[in-house]
């Protein structure tokens, strides 16, 4: 998957036709989002086989990546072109349609309305009907909206009929009159069909708006989890339902914002986010059921709380097509922001002289996005084991939840996305974190006095050890002069490594902290912890990360499956 996106954001950055680089980039979204989504969701099939909700949700996750998989392949061997009808190419939205239809009222002044003019523009405005039909059959667009929409739709209709009966009359005779009337006649259809087109942006945005307002998502989400963690089946149908219906409205919008588009690539985004809207909601409502028959399941929990932050995600996508879209429609031109391979650019190294961005090769650039995207499956690991803390308060655990927050951060930086634009705001980011890294070493050493003797804390204390002299090399690397692409290029690598390697410790140390500071009680004396720290160290050592202890969680042994997660990290 790793070298899926590199290679596929190379071809996204080659491809000149825009509505080819909008479905790559439609693909590659779907493919990113879907990696986690398909890992937690295939892990709760292996915890519960017997759920059909869970099976549904990870075969809708695959349907998902083999659909993202066929449109890259089509973008690959140039699409398909559309077929010709009447002598006029099928328009996809309404926009087209208008815009179509508009060029051939505008040309009539030189045809003067000949038959194949006239057979041309009712072919389209039919078109212009049948698509407004979806703003007016709508159940969330207005009586007022609905209302000015069939009117101008008639009054369409209507100028077409008059200009078709000019341009009948001329085909005979032409004389002055007709040639005033038919003037006359393509001024009324133009304002005509610029009058619909404003009022259906007007519709589409309204309804868009009205969404963003109500800003319902965050409660939804809510209600679903609470129903699921709480096992009730009824309560989670109630919540389904609504959730339901948002998405349904959703979808709505969406369908709407693709009509009123005023370019290809924005209208193909939006047919792309109507569509993962649709495939996202029942995924969302089967994996909150799977958590209802579950409700102790700490990986149908965790899966559950990916599917919603990728719901968010989507969310945001929305918000940002309706900005584009509405600045579109006001003739505001707005930079697309478009993957980029490092360096970003802008200055580069850490000397104050301005030199010109270098572009890395494949090899080079392959290297980085796998480290980045490394690096964003160890900030998952490190968030779900953090959001096991019922003390948000904690220090350890807000130093590590902004030390996950930094190496997002940097994550992003690798796709040429977030706050860090050049590789000197990524190498100023790792200093920082290699501080709060510092800090949580001192955190940690405090929390280790405080744990009676036993094999868990001796080992927890060579672990946390660890922590300074990755720290040091880390502000070594970013502190060092750099000049030249290859010098910056291996800066950047040794940075984003050393970044991964504190990163893993503290992942590690994370729920072993976290079952010492559960399970441990008072002391009584030092001999009386050591029966279960015999039983911590009980069991084969694994390779797994720290999400190993989810099956602890579910019934197995949480202490064990905590310390080997610890171990692996070693």
């Amino acid at each position: 998957m790793v070298e899926l996106a590199h290679l596929t954001g190379d071809r996204q950055n080659d491809l000149k036709d825009g509505k080819m680089k909008a479905k790559m980039a439609a693909a590659r979204a779907i493919l990113e989002r879907s990696t986690m989504m398909l890992l937690t969701s295939c892990k709760t099939c292996l915890r519960h086989p017997d759920c059909s909700p869970a099976k549904e949700t990870r075969n809708g996750v695959f349907v998902n990546m083999r659909h993202a998989l066929g449109l890259i392949d089509e973008v690959i061997n140039d699409g398909y072109t559309q077929p010709v009808q009447n002598g006029v190419t099928p328009s996809r939205n309404t926009h087209n349609a208008l815009q179509e239809l508009l060029d051939l009222v505008e040309t009539a002044r030189v045809t003067q309305a000949d038959k194949s003019s006239r057979d041309k523009m009712l072919y389209v405005l039919d078109t212009v009907i049948d698509t407004t039909q979806d703003f007016t059959d709508s159940a969330y667009t207005s009586h007022e909206h609905r209302e000015r929409i069939l009117a101008l739709r008639d009054r369409a209709r209507t100028d077409l009929r008059s200009l078709a009966n000019v341009g009948t009359a001329m085909e005979k005779r032409i004389s002055k009159q007709h040639e005033q009337e038919l003037e006359a006649y393509i001024t009324q259809m133009c304002k005509t069909l610029t009058d619909l087109k404003k009022q259906l942006q007007n519709t589409a945005l309204d309804q868009a708006s009205e969404i963003f307002r109500s800003n319902d998502d965050q409660d939804l989400l809510a209600n679903l989890k609470e129903a699921g963690s709480l096992g009730d089946l009824d309560r989670m149908e109630e919540h389904s339902g609504k959730f339901s219906e948002h998405s349904e409205q959703l979808q709505e919008a969406s369908r709407l914002l693709g009509h009123i588009a005023g370019t290809a690539p924005l209208a193909i985004t939006a047919d792309y986010t109507e569509n993962n809207i649709k495939c996202l909601g029942p995924q969302i409502v089967a994996l909150a059921t799977t958590l209802a028959i579950h409700p102790s399941s700490k990986i149908a929990k965790e899966s559950l709380d990916v599917f919603c932050d990728t719901w968010e995600s989507n969310i945001n996508d929305l918000s940002l097509l309706v900005k584009e879209i509405n600045d579109c429609c006001q003739g505001k031109t707005t930079e697309k922001q478009v993957y980029l391979s490092l360096p970003r650019p802008g200055k580069h190294g850490s000397t104050p002289k301005c030199i010109k961005p270098a572009k890395l090769d494949a090899e080079e650039q392959a290297k980085i996005a796998k480290l980045g995207l490394e690096m964003k499956l160890m900030t998952s690991e490190l968030d779900a084991e953090t959001d096991k803390w019922s003390d948000p308060d904690n220090d350890i655990i807000k130093r590590a939840k902004n030390m996950s927050s930094m190496a997002y951060s940097m994550y992003l930086f690798t796709r040429g996305e977030g706050m860090l634009k050049t590789t000197q705001d990524l190498f100023k980011q790792a200093e920082y974190f290699g501080e709060e890294g510092i800090k949580l070493f001192r955190s940690l050493k405090q929390f280790s006095a405080q744990v009676p003797e036993c094999s868990l804390r001796t080992d927890l204390a060579s672990f946390i050890d660890q922590i300074p002299s990755y720290c040091q090399q880390l502000l070594f690397i970013t502190k060092s002069p750099t000049m030249g692409k290859i010098a910056t290029f291996n800066k950047v690598d040794n940075t984003i490594q050393e970044t991964q390697n504190l990163l893993s410790t503290i992942s590690g140390i994370v729920p072993v902290c976290y079952v010492l500071a559960a399970k441990t009680p008072t002391p009584q004396t030092s001999d009386s912890y050591d029966p279960w720290c015999s039983q911590i160290l009980v069991g084969p050592t694994r390779s797994t990360t720290s999400s190993s202890c989810h099956a602890a969680e579910d019934g197995g042994d949480v202490k064990t499956d905590a310390y080997n997660a610890a171990y692996s990290v070693m």
